[in-house]
């Protein structure tokens, strides 16, 4: 039986660097993961670092012309046991929630008919923001799953509180549990 597969979706937070870690620890328990990355990802951790680390291509762009000849946002949504967003900043969550599709991220989130669990990371002020709250509402609704966020240091100096993305151990446990 082929081991199942996360599909990562990475998007543009401080805590993008973290992803690399979660796609280590994931690997380490024989499970297969793709990635997609949203530009602003890319400020952040590079499409070489984390295909390094996947062992296979990084996904970043919906209008690529050799990715999207074969529809390649609906094929590796369909081809993913579980999609897993880490880090999820308040603007892919609103996209999320809204349904929108502007890239390749929340196009294959909008495809995807398997769990998704979302790890979010941003400054606490964001986070409690009544329209983040709307759109975690929603998704949940919509039966996304949450990890996190924690309390903590942010990447603000001297800034601290509920913000912080899910550490990659606690990720993997919650991915694990959705895969059983």
């Amino acid at each position: 039986m082929p081991a199942p597969t996360i599909l990562l979706v990475i998007s543009g937070g401080i805590a993008a660097y973290k992803a690399l870690d979660l796609v280590r620890r994931l690997r380490e328990r024989g499970l297969a993961v793709r990635a997609v990355m949203t530009r602003a990802a890319e400020e952040f951790v590079t499409p070489l670092a984390v295909g390094a680390l996947t062992g296979g291509k990084v996904f970043t762009d919906l209008f690529s012309r050799d990715d999207e000849q074969d529809v390649g946002h609906i094929r590796l949504a369909r081809e993913a046991d579980l999609v897993v967003v880490a880090p999820a900043t308040a603007d892919l969550l609103a996209k999320m929630a809204g349904g929108r599709a502007d890239d390749l991220a929340s196009a294959v989130l909008l495809a995807a008919d398997t769990p998704v669990l979302v790890a979010p990371a941003m400054n606490p002020a964001m986070w409690a923001h009544r329209a983040t709250r709307r759109n975690i509402a929603t998704l949940q609704a919509d039966g996304v799953r949450f990890v996190g966020p924690n309390a903590g240091e942010m990447a603000e100096a001297g800034e601290a509180g509920i913000g912080r993305m899910a550490e990659p151990l606690e990720i993997v446990a919650a991915a694990e549990a959705l895969l059983k």
